[in-house]
């Protein structure tokens, strides 16, 4: 078979596994799970981020199973993210988390108190844990404090509970409700007072 066929005959079949089986948009979709206080707001907040395809608020870090709103003791707030590392990886991503929680308040978030929004960081592997630890140093350096007076926690991850159909896009759904709640718990207000000379 004359050298040019070869090629051409490769070429064709490249092309045909192509369409049977394509890439997957190259990147395989990641996923990360953050606590930082109600989720309504941090599910609002990091659903604007390019790269992010979706976000799900839900419950993680307890031992209870099939949490609800009314009783999830020991577990914490949580939003599930799904994000698409060929815009936006891990690192980039986890810089967004802080700057959207008071990472000097283990106590709860805002108006929100309890364990329940304390803030927390979960990794699902290894790669994941060591970059959540980086950030935290590099955050450290960024606002000029030790490492251990931000109190994010960095834990393995554990199941996912997705919250109850209503708090989903509460944001988006409820508006005049989540706007009045995020303002009057001072969310912003403080986010401000933290991150107002940080720069990414």
């Amino acid at each position: 078979m004359p050298k040019f066929f070869r090629r051409l005959l490769v070429t064709f079949i490249l092309f045909q596994l192509l369409i049977s089986y394509p890439l997957k948009v190259l990147a395989e979709p990641q996923e990360a799970i953050f606590a930082g206080g109600c989720f309504w707001c941090l599910e609002h907040d990091i659903e604007k981020i390019d790269g992010v395809r979706s976000v799900e608020s839900g419950y993680s870090g307890g031992d209870l199973i099939n949490p609800t709103y009314e009783n999830h003791t020991g577990h914490q707030e949580v939003v599930k993210v799904n994000f698409n590392s060929d815009i936006i990886n891990y690192k980039d991503l986890l810089e967004n988390y802080w700057i959207n929680i008071d990472p000097f308040d283990d106590n709860g978030q805002f108006c929100d108190r309890g364990d329940s929004y304390k803030p927390v960081i979960f990794t699902s592997n290894d790669e994941q844990e060591l970059e959540a630890k980086d950030s935290k140093e590099n955050i450290s350096l960024a606002l000029n404090v030790p490492s251990d007076q931000l109190k994010v926690l960095i834990l393995d991850y554990k199941t996912f509970w997705p919250a109850e159909d209503y708090h989903q896009d509460f944001a988006a759904k409820n508006p005049l409700k989540y706007n009045f709640y995020r303002t009057s718990c001072g969310r912003d207000n403080r986010l401000k007072k933290v991150w107002g000379q940080y720069k990414k």
